[in-house]
């Protein structure tokens, strides 16, 4: 079926925008919250539902359809050779516990739209063009993302399969429970420039794009994030009887550090650094008994590495400091350390070319929060296009994206594949 709708506030689109909304909307019933609100776990019943789903429209363009053992769900739409590198589109379909409908979302259904397209106008590509909804990019389960990613390329690290989520289940058992098996991950793997390049579509999470009146936007760089957890110790006691100057309260030093990250990352105004603790556990945590015990994670992103680096060496001396002032000891932990990366300049000159054929002014800016894409820089090239979300609100169910500004996104990314396999047929052929 071509689209009906060739025609989208005054821009001529070849995606069927009817059918992305459809999509959208019956995806959102999956793991709803509210009205608006979405919670679909990792490697979750709620996620395989939505994988399902999924899998039904890929199915439905002409892809064959899998699930790896590190739990994505991959699409494939063969090409006339085989043996030539993918071109892969994605994102993920997991979200935060307190998420909203778009986060992930859009850039699954995105892709699955730019190749029915493809199949329905009859274009079958030379090399094979892969949709992938990463596993757990989101992280919160296991205190860890973009694992799906790093695992296709090998990057995982020792220890992640006992990570356990807050009901005490291991990323193992999580993973069998999903249909995967942990043991065969080799199988998994994606073999060295086997990947010619990748292409995401995401929500910016931000209000740049609202307050330029912008529908869509080219990144240029990912900020890199670094994820700490700090545990402080004190010593616990009664809350009526246990003088305050005889006080080891592990909670007044966290609070302390808290205060202190916030002033360090705020300390140059102009700079894109951002610093939050968005995760915190108290032990005993009982209204009378004088904390001893208090965990909490720290997320620190700068697109500049160097000054991540400073201010993370800043945090460090104030925990100290804090620690020594109330005879409290700490340990840290670093989670997650990935460096900003640039997106490749041939990538971004096919979206901006794709954007002018469309009459479409599209800002470039970088982007904060981290993607599946951050990842996928390590072994190919890669490109993001962002489409503006209200009042840059996302992780909450308010997040929001009109169904035209995703069909204009959709199209341009439509556009820009056509213009990545031209591009890619020369060095893929040599």
């Amino acid at each position: 079926m071509i689209n009906a709708r060739s025609k989208l506030g005054g821009i001529h689109i070849k995606i069927n925008a009817g059918r992305l909304k459809q999509h959208f909307e019956e995806m959102s019933e999956i793991g709803k919250i509210g009205e608006t609100g979405i919670c679909r776990p990792a490697q979750s019943d709620i996620e395989k539902q939505a994988f399902e789903l999924a899998s039904k429209w890929m199915k439905e363009a002409g892809m064959t359809v899998r699930l790896d053992h590190f739990g994505n769900l991959i699409g494939r739409l063969e090409g006339k050779d085989p043996e030539k590198p993918v071109l892969m589109l994605g994102s993920h379909l997991d979200s935060q516990p307190y998420g909203g409908r778009f986060d992930g979302t859009a850039g699954v259904i995105a892709a699955i739209e730019v190749v029915t397209t493809l199949t329905e106008h009859g274009i079958t590509p030379d090399h094979p063009i892969e949709v992938i909804s990463f596993a757990d990019e989101e992280g919160w389960r296991f205190n860890k993302g973009l694992f799906g990613s790093r695992g296709i390329l090998g990057l995982l690290e020792e220890g992640e399969l006992l990570r356990k989520d807050k009901d005490g289940i291991t990323r193992q058992q999580a993973l069998i429970d999903f249909g995967c098996n942990p043991n065969e991950w080799k199988q998994s793997v994606y073999p060295p420039n086997s990947i010619a390049a990748y292409l995401e579509l995401h929500i910016e999470q931000g209000p740049v794009l609202e307050k330029l009146d912008q529908k869509v936007g080219i990144v240029t760089a990912i900020s890199g994030p670094l994820w700490l957890t700090v545990k402080i110790t004190g010593f616990a006691g009664h809350a009526g009887s246990v003088p305050m100057n005889n006080r080891q309260d592990a909670l007044v030093g966290a609070a302390e550090i808290i205060v202190a990250l916030n002033e360090i990352v705020k300390k140059d105004p102009t700079a894109p650094t951002v610093g939050t603790v968005g995760a915190i556990n108290v032990f005993p945590n009982s209204p009378n008994i004088i904390p001893e015990k208090v965990e909490f994670t720290v997320d620190l992103r700068d697109i500049d590495i160097n000054r991540r680096g400073l201010y993370e060496s800043k945090l460090r001396e104030c925990i100290h400091k804090i620690a020594e002032k109330h005879l409290l000891t700490f340990e840290i932990s670093e989670d997650t350390n990935s460096e900003p990366r640039d997106c490749a300049d041939w990538i971004k000159n096919l979206i901006r070319k794709e954007c002018n054929e469309k009459g479409i002014e599209a800002p470039e800016l970088i982007s904060g929060p981290f993607h599946d894409a951050l990842i996928m820089s390590y072994a190919c090239d890669y490109g993001m296009i962002f489409v503006r979300c209200k009042d840059g609100i996302s992780h909450n169910p308010a997040e929001y994206a009109s169904y035209d500004d995703l069909a204009i996104g959709t199209d341009i990314m439509y556009g820009t594949v056509l213009k990545m396999i031209h591009h890619l047929q020369p060095s893929l052929t040599n």
